[in-house]
């Protein structure tokens, strides 16, 4: 995760590695449980959802598949041509989250589950936030996804023991935990925006939005060695699922886990 507008940013998703990152390990948890979560207020199809920040369209296949009409915005041209090849009747262009070229009111859900994480500075991601807040109805919704502030340290260091292989990395994630920016360990390395849930809170009231739920999307699931093994399993899938679902919004936990998700609406006054 790279910064906006940085040759960076495109040489980070060049190499692919987002294609099917949704369909193993964590990333399969991330799938699933956002799917669960936008499901609880999506509106029956064929409803309009702008999935902003989409990346290759994971979500986009899914919505698609359900029914709905689905505008698709990314930063990277190829992440467009990919989801145009697949779906032709999809709506999906080259698009920056601060600077939509979507109508005000225009959509039913909006998805912003990936454009925070690439803004460094707040102005930008309350900016981002405005314009899901102009392009959605006033009965719709809007799901922000957020970096926790402490990802870098529980899955990178603790779990995947990335610092042994890059010393310097110790260094970038104390730093990171200070001003919430993670900067690359390393040429082409991991770089992205973090929140804690009271800044992520404070963003969506700034941006004219109303918070309804905070969520931890993984929770603890990151710290399953045989988390796929266990996921195949219909038993243990069902255990570790419902075990997310049933401390997701424990204020003690928020944090506790890679990935917050916010169900925020138009305010009303």
């Amino acid at each position: 995760m790279v910064e906006v507008g940085s040759d960076a940013l495109q040489a980070y998703y060049a190499r692919g590695e987002e294609a099917d990152r949704l369909g193993r390990g964590l990333g399969r948890v991330e799938f699933l449980r956002t799917i669960e979560i936008v499901q609880r207020t999506l509106p029956a199809a064929p409803a309009v959802v702008a999935d902003i920040g989409g990346g290759p369209g994971r979500y986009t296949d899914w919505l698609v598949q359900q029914g709905y009409e689905v505008m698709h915005r990314d930063l990277v041209a190829d992440h467009v041509h990919a989801v145009a090849s697949r779906h032709p009747g999809v709506d999906t262009r080259v698009g920056d989250a601060r600077r939509l070229d979507l109508a005000d009111g225009s959509v039913d859900v909006v998805l912003l589950l990936g454009p925070l994480y690439h803004l460094r500075d707040r102005a930008d991601r309350v900016q981002a936030l405005r314009e899901a807040r102009r392009i959605v109805r006033p009965s719709g919704v809007a799901h922000i996804a957020a970096i926790s502030r402490w990802a870098a340290r529980l899955d990178g260091m603790l779990v995947q023991r990335l610092h042994e292989a890059r010393p310097g990395l110790a260094g970038v994630v104390d730093d990171g935990e200070r001003t919430g920016w993670i900067r690359p360990a390393h040429d082409g390395g991991f770089t992205c925006a973090t929140h804690r849930p009271d800044e992520l809170r404070s963003e969506i009231g700034d941006a004219d939005l109303q918070l309804h739920a905070l969520v931890s999307v993984e929770g603890v699931s990151f710290a399953l060695a045989d988390l796929d093994e266990r996921l195949d399993d219909p038993d243990q899938r069902h255990l570790i699922l419902d075990t997310l679902r049933r401390l997701e919004a424990v204020p003690e936990l928020l944090g506790v886990g890679p990935h917050l998700l916010a169900e925020a609406r138009p305010s009303t006054t």
